[in-house]
């Protein structure tokens, strides 16, 4: 029961940083501004991203809507059956869930995504805090089903 909790408060806690990130940017920085933060590593911007990844398939909302539906349907189920797993599947789990429910609110408040983060030393997609517990979840996923595959899974 612990453990359940602190899952749900996990994704409670990470989505809440999500948006409280997104709504900082939308009342501090200019809709298609470029603000350095991080000399040389990244800046911050305001872009509304009516898309998927590096804005493919533009103003496509019921599909994201249903896309992510599923994807975080599924990743709950997984958890719930799962919740004995190992820190890393757990962890996987609840970052891609907290990410996928952080984009799906954004949509289904705003009709878009609130994008933020420009990497200034490589030419990479804007991309948001959300976007990032989804890639890190995503390997850290990657990571637990390898060890568990491999025997390996403390």
């Amino acid at each position: 029961m612990v453990k359940k909790i602190g899952v749900i408060a996990s994704i409670i806690i990470l989505i809440a940083l999500d948006q409280l990130s997104k709504l900082w940017i939308v009342n501090n920085v200019e809709l298609g501004s470029l603000r350095p933060f991080l000399k040389g590593v990244f800046s911050l911007t305001y872009l509304q991203n009516r898309g998927a990844a590096f804005s493919m398939l533009q103003d496509q909302q019921w599909f994201f809507a249903l896309i992510t539906i599923i994807v975080v349907g599924l990743a709950i189920y997984y958890l719930i059956k799962h919740i004995d797993g190992s820190w890393w599947l757990l962890t996987g789990l609840v970052l891609v869930i907290a990410g996928g429910l952080g984009n799906f609110c954004d949509r289904l408040r705003l009709g878009f995504v609130v994008d933020m983060v420009h990497l200034d030393f490589m030419d990479f997609a804007i991309f948001n805090v959300a976007d990032a517990y989804l890639s890190v979840g995503v390997v850290i996923l990657m990571i637990a089903l390898w060890r568990e595959e491999d025997g390996s899974h403390r």
